[in-house]
């Protein structure tokens, strides 16, 4: 069974900026996908960022203010956010895929997620 918690969450200004950090059990290679996706009140989940065989992938409202980088020695993939908007603020979730022989039988698992809130 895998468990993912976000960390880094709070509030922040407009503008601001904040890092979000998620350990996993494992090498980051040992992972086909790791990433974040968000949820802000009354809205579907979104893709926010994700790693995929070493190519990063970003949500349109995202791109250019948001990077995600993982540090292999540290098994942490982090979420660098600058730029804070009010309409950032939303629960954002860590994603992991564990890497299987055959594709199909992966699955997502899905963290607890760590609550952002910017002010305007």
């Amino acid at each position: 069974m895998f468990s993912w918690q976000a960390f880094g969450g709070g509030l922040v200004q407009f503008g601001g900026s904040l890092r979000l950090s998620c350990v996993v059990s494992g090498s980051l290679d040992t992972f086909s996908r790791v990433g974040w996706y968000r949820q802000a009140p009354g809205k579907q989940r979104e893709l926010v960022a994700n790693i995929i065989s070493g190519s990063t992938n970003y949500g349109d409202f995202v791109k250019g203010r948001f990077t995600i980088s993982g540090d292999n020695a540290k098994n942490t993939v982090y979420l660098q956010m600058n730029s804070l908007k009010p309409e950032d603020t939303a629960v954002y979730y860590c994603v992991v895929t564990p890497r299987r022989l055959n594709p199909k039988y992966e699955r997502d698992y899905w963290g607890q997620g760590t609550l952002v809130t910017v002010s305007s």
